[in-house]
């Protein structure tokens, strides 16, 4: 414990963000970082619970005070460390996480808990500048074989766990980077694409091998993986997109996030337009757009789109409006549902809640978006008579979360069982589906979820990879 009284003297302080002003006129990150004295001074106020529910407020598991404790003595190198012995990527997670370590934080009951993300995200950036984190590369190779399918997050993690192992690991990604929706799906002004780049090479000097623009279902078989590789992970995500079933949906500029998202950093990575936007550009520049769906990935849509010169953004949701603050009594230390925020929002956008959308209107193309606002009742939706109303739109972007992984190509090959969601059927211990040499791990396993239990599934996947192959595993779960 760095300071026995240091949650009582200090304030909860975290990163601020740059301008609206002048972020908005690119794609950069623009979190500001804490300087080194207040990190020091924020370190200091995490109180070494009896019980630190942020160890399990954290899918990793991060041993949150321990870290803590070192940043606040200076000692970043082994608080580094700490860091990496439960999370391949911090700095993934100290961008993108939503933080449920801090909602578990015993400070959290009042309402200020330790800034443990700024904390996890300034340990790791350090490393980087200081040459701290360079290749584990192993004593010696055990002869065997991994395919890993999919370079997201979880790919990722598993292949660099398997890769230290000793063991010769695959990656096959469909398309021309690697990343997953880490790449494609997450804006660059939250995460900028180099900090991938910067994580394969390291792999790639560990013994993995990438192979992009590699669709396994469609140019390499399920059963030439199985035949060539001793295992074989399937860590394909849950890219299956939710929707939109009313009239009008089939408009041209009625269109998926994914899509959209995916050109702009595709043309942020420098690609012309031409590849960056197989089905036609689709920018919001000069539009009304309307934003269907209030999660990360709706904000994902607001800021983008305020960057590509909207003229507004209004971002719909069906579910009721969250209430400010939680009740802690019921809620902590798990995950509260409250209205969030986030720096998109603050950009520019008009929200409203418990909105129903009843028909897209328009002849050639999108004019307009007809809705009606809805009640809960007893777990139950209905329509408020008389409610009905208009909204003008250029653009509609579908941003309901996904409903799986796609099943067409690799999974009906493979021919694996699914569960009842449709995602492929494999327990949290083995990860080994009903064909014993193929494993699961991530949104494809789990369904659409958070980059830190993607990296977590990555981990144990491949633990229980290692002991398939060796009868014996030293990797952690």
């Amino acid at each position: 414990m760095g300071k026995e009284t240091g949650f009582l003297e200090l304030d909860r302080q975290d990163r601020t963000y740059g301008d609206a002003s002048e972020r908005l006129k690119n794609y950069k990150e623009f979190v500001i970082p804490l300087p080194a004295e207040t990190l020091k001074a924020q370190a200091s106020r995490c109180m070494n619970c009896g019980i630190p529910h942020c160890h399990t407020g954290c899918p990793v598991n991060n041993i949150i005070p321990d870290w803590n404790h070192l940043v606040y003595e200076d000692d970043y190198r082994n608080a580094l460390e700490v860091l990496h012995s439960t999370n391949n990527f911090p700095e993934f997670t100290g961008r993108i996480c939503p933080a449920p370590c801090e909602a578990a934080c015993t400070l959290n009951i009042v309402d200020q808990p330790v800034t443990i993300k700024s904390i996890e995200c300034a340990i790791v950036d350090k490393g980087w500048a200081e040459g701290w984190i360079t290749p584990k590369i192993p004593a010696k190779r055990t002869g065997k074989s991994v395919a890993v399918v999919g370079s997201g997050p979880a790919g990722m993690a598993c292949a660099q766990q398997l890769a230290r192992a000793g063991h010769s690991v695959t990656v096959f990604e469909k398309n021309d980077r690697v990343g997953g929706l880490m790449r494609y799906g997450i804006p660059d002004f939250k995460m900028e694409k180099h900090l991938i780049n910067r994580r394969a090479a390291q792999m790639e000097a560990e013994g993995v091998e990438f192979k992009t623009s590699v669709e396994v279902g469609v140019s390499v078989s399920v059963n030439s993986l199985k035949e060539n590789y001793d295992a074989v992970v399937f860590a394909g995500g849950a890219e299956e997109a939710r929707r939109l079933d009313i009239p009008g949906s089939e408009l041209p500029s009625v269109r998926l996030a994914m899509e959209f998202l995916t050109q702009q950093n595709k043309r942020n990575a420098g690609d012309d337009e031409l590849r960056a936007a197989p089905r036609g550009s689709l920018t919001a520049t000069g539009k009304h757009v309307i934003v269907i769906g209030g999660g990360d990935t709706g904000s994902d849509c607001v800021g983008t789109s305020n960057r590509q010169g909207a003229l507004s953004v209004t971002q719909l949701e069906i579910m009721p409006k969250p209430p400010v603050h939680e009740d802690k009594a019921m809620s902590w230390p798990n995950w509260p549902l409250k209205l969030r925020t986030s720096s998109s929002h603050e950009e520019g956008c008009e929200r409203d809640w418990a909105v129903l959308t009843k028909r897209v209107i328009g002849d050639n193309d999108v004019k307009a978006l007809e809705c009606v606002r809805v009640e809960w009742k007893d777990g139950k939706m209905h329509e408020v008579a008389g409610s009905e109303f208009t909204l003008q739109a250029d653009l509609i972007l579908l941003a309901m979360g996904f409903t799986g992984p796609r099943k067409a190509g690799m999974l009906d090959q493979a021919a694996v069982e699914l569960d009842p969601r449709g995602n492929v059927k494999a327990d949290t211990e083995k990860y080994q589906t009903n064909d014993e040499k193929i494993f699961s791990c991530g949104d494809m396993r789990r369904g659409q979820s958070l980059v830190v239990w993607a990296i977590r599934e990555g981990r144990q996947c491949a633990r229980s990879v290692d002991e398939m192959l060796m009868g014996v595993s030293e990797l952690p779960r």
